[in-house]
């Protein structure tokens, strides 16, 4: 049974009663290296404690009651849980990935923050006055907790905080955006906030004549299986897609097998790589 509420899919009662050995994962897209990666992280710890993987699309979630699943991973970047296009019935052992925080709801995620302080602080102790940004999209989360602490870590380095330029996740996005970007002698070092952005730029800046890391340094976020084999290769910050699979299944199966209130919020560390597309300012 569902109603409408404001414009939301509220889905009434939970779904069926019983151990099915299977969670499900709720996802808006797997387009992208990060969405895809986490979803086989957590099916193969799922895997590892008994318990298969079923994909929910976000379009049915309003049908979450027909599923047989024991609780819910949620991973969904560019909405909020329980806001206007997703709800959750109550009763459900959830988890969430990637999404903002929602009272009630255990979050485990990479930690942002750290990862994007990391690349910033990196270049800057480098000797580069500031740091350029190619965001990703506005509507993802990971994309704007990268793009606050990649300015709050040039406030706090007091430096003057350029105008970020916002990219789809994808290296056409990040070439266009280079485009741009090379014209400008000013820039000598470009944070993008994924690795398929940074190889985009770096074609830009190859095009332009502008030398990676001589005259710019480029670097990204993910570590992507491809990063160490980019000209120059890149440097990044690497998830650790295996733990936070490994963490997600844990905090859902707390709830399901031990009924755990769930209340917590777990943050994954991340790891600078450094490689040879960053170095000190050409001057």
């Amino acid at each position: 049974m569902e109603q409408e509420d404001r414009g939301a899919t509220r889905v009434v009662g939970a779904p069926r009663s019983g151990r099915f050995r299977s969670i499900g994962v709720v996802a808006s897209t797997l387009g992208t290296l990060g969405s895809s990666r986490t979803l086989d992280a957590i099916a193969t710890a799922a895997a590892a404690e008994g318990y298969a993987t079923t994909l929910i699309p976000v379009g049915v979630v309003d049908r979450l009651d027909e599923h047989a699943v024991d609780g819910v991973v949620v991973l969904v970047g560019d909405h909020e849980v329980n806001g206007r296009e997703i709800e959750l019935p109550d009763g459900v052992p959830v988890v969430v990935v990637d999404s903002r925080p929602r009272a009630g709801h255990p979050v485990v995620d990479t930690d942002q923050v750290q990862g994007a302080a990391l690349i910033t602080e990196h270049l800057l102790n480098l000797g580069h006055q500031t740091v350029w940004h190619i965001a990703g999209p506005m509507d993802s989360f990971a994309a704007k907790r990268r793009e606050w602490s990649w300015r709050e870590t040039l406030i706090r380095y007091d430096r003057d905080v350029p105008l970020a330029v916002v990219g789809d996740w994808s290296a056409d996005s990040g070439y266009r955006l280079g485009q741009v970007l090379c014209r400008d002698p000013a820039v000598t070092a470009v944070f993008a906030a994924n690795d398929q952005m940074a190889l985009g730029l770096l074609r830009a800046l190859r095009e332009a004549g502008r030398s990676v890391p001589c005259e710019v340094s480029v670097a990204g976020f993910d570590d992507m299986p491809e990063a160490a084999c980019f000209w120059p290769p890149l440097t990044t910050v690497r998830q650790s897609f295996g733990e936070l699979g490994h963490r997600a299944v844990r905090a859902l199966l707390d709830q399901i097998v031990a009924g755990g209130s769930g209340e917590v919020r777990a943050l994954v560390p991340t790891t600078l790589v450094v490689r040879g597309s960053t170095a000190p300012p050409p001057w």
